[in-house]
């Protein structure tokens, strides 16, 4: 599915003219301008997965934050917005195929972070439960309790029930909705399956990030399935070559000046791959 077909950017003459509309120059930086068009960047044109390639500082997390502003897409976390954020989001323009679904979004680095720290304080919090239980049950289950009133009730319940339970099956039933501690990786391939539903537009910045080589060739076939069966399209920038291989997606190779449209088998990062692996084989 193509919901976003087209965004154009400001050109590098539109900019020289916001820039020079101030009567004083002032500021050591006018962020996101100059960005892009001097990257000779003026629009991109997407299909149901397009990848912005290229190396840090290249542009390319700065072309989807605008982009996710410009749609004004829901995001976990804030980004850092200069003062002239929104007159250069103003100044983009975009071409749409069909409206774009509400449950669409961005998907950070940050956001991946946020979450995964989230689940580890979640997870510190059912460790020391499941401490407290441990000596609950031991306290319970050995004690020489007397029921004396009503008021006593739920106290015998619990020492019957742990009387009546190993140690283990007791803390596990209390628990109840236990977290299971997942490593980094894992919890950062649940966070992008649990925010892409069916049918939005997903813009993703560098997922890779803590995910181990088997893990990103699962989170590719997500995405793969995600646009082929369920209506969605992917605006994504990726080092991974699990991801850059990618059946049938666009890849803009932003180190180039033009910008460019490749093919990821001429991208410098496979090559790279490439013969490092071949150099290895031939030694062996």
């Amino acid at each position: 599915m193509t919901y976003l077909t087209q965004i154009q950017f400001p050109t590098d003459d539109t900019e020289t003219s916001y820039i020079f509309s101030f009567k004083r120059n002032t500021h050591d930086s006018y962020y996101p301008f100059q960005v892009l068009s001097g990257k000779g960047l003026l629009q991109l044109d997407f299909e149901p997965i397009t990848i912005l390639y290229g190396g840090n500082g290249c542009g390319k997390s700065t072309a989807l934050n605008i982009i996710a502003e410009k749609l004004n897409l829901q995001r976990d976390s804030l980004f850092n917005k200069t003062d002239f954020y929104a007159d250069y989001v103003k100044m983009c323009k975009v071409e749409t195929a069909d409206k774009i679904p509400k449950n669409s979004r961005i998907l950070t680095s940050d956001d991946v972070f946020d979450y995964m720290i989230n689940v580890r304080t979640l997870n510190e919090g059912i460790d020391q439960k499941r401490a407290d239980l441990f000596e609950d049950y031991l306290s319970a289950k050995y004690s020489k309790f007397q029921m004396q009133s009503m008021d006593d009730y739920d106290q015998l319940k619990k020492v019957v029930k742990t009387r009546s339970r190993t140690q283990s099956k007791y803390v596990r039933e209390e628990l109840m909705q236990n977290i299971r501690e997942f490593s980094n990786g894992e919890s950062a391939f649940i966070y992008f399956t649990e925010r892409m539903g069916e049918n939005g537009l997903y813009i993703l910045d560098e997922p890779e990030n803590s995910l181990s080589p088997a893990r990103q060739l699962e989170l590719a076939k997500f995405i793969e399935d995600s646009v082929r069966f369920f209506g969605c399209q992917i605006i994504m920038s990726t080092h991974s070559p699990f991801l850059l291989g990618m059946r049938e997606a666009k890849i803009y190779n932003m180190d180039e000046r033009p910008v460019a449209v490749r093919k990821w088998t001429e991208l410098e990062n496979i090559k790279i791959y490439r013969d490092f692996f071949r150099a290895l084989e031939n030694n062996t």
